[in-house]
């Protein structure tokens, strides 16, 4: 349904799933954070710190994705993919007859995407680039976990480059997270305009871009 602005509208709750091992050493993840954290519509879920010996509760996980209506997944972009216990997240909780499969129609249609960090910058995530793949074709399990569970699978948000950012670099990048998930969790968009942009930082830039007089 296209966003009404005359219409109030009652916001999406976020559930943050945020897997990070080493959480203190990382400027990035520590400013996407503060950026979000204080938002009462957001449920910030640390996977490391609610299970440091990696048994997951899944009931308790599946009650938690039944209650928000937008789930990211963030963390570094270490080695290609997620740290391992955003893994063992969706071989436990994901379960074929819950979230895909016969009867798994319980996440169908929500909205999830990535969150990452990476240190290399964006230009290395090229074809032809240091990486020799794109971001969005290394996240490609995620794209089909998303997809074989009918979810709605975003483009990323990406913070890249960590090491060369200046503070300032930092708290933009933040900004801009804190207003694409306040855009998201407001509905105040399309999801075919989202899936134009090759990340989602482009698309709530542009998105606010046309807002000006």
């Amino acid at each position: 349904m296209p966003f009404n602005p005359y219409m109030p509208q009652a916001m999406h709750r976020i559930l943050l799933l945020f897997a990070h091992p080493r959480f203190e050493k990382s400027r990035a993840n520590q400013a996407l954070l503060a950026a979000v954290r204080d938002q009462d519509f957001i449920t910030l879920h640390d996977l490391y710190e609610r299970y440091p010996d990696f048994n997951i509760d899944s009931a308790h996980e599946r009650q938690l994705l039944l209650a928000h209506h937008i789930v990211v997944w963030q963390s570094p972009f270490y080695m290609y993919g997620a740290p391992a216990i955003m893994k063992q997240w969706i071989d436990m909780v994901l379960e074929h007859g819950w979230a895909h499969g016969s009867g798994g129609r319980h996440v169908e249609s929500k909205i999830i995407f990535n969150a990452i960090t990476t240190g290399g910058t964006r230009q290395g995530y090229a074809r032809g680039g240091f990486n020799r793949f794109t971001i969005r074709e290394l996240l490609t399990p995620f794209e089909q976990t998303a997809h074989l569970c009918r979810m709605i699978y975003l483009p990323p948000f990406a913070v890249q480059g960590t090491h060369l950012l200046s503070d300032a670099e930092l708290a933009c990048g933040a900004g801009l997270y804190r207003q694409a998930l306040h855009q998201l969790a407001q509905g105040a968009f399309a999801v075919e305009d989202v899936r134009r942009h090759e990340y989602l930082n482009d698309w709530i830039a542009a998105f606010h871009l046309q807002d000006r007089p």
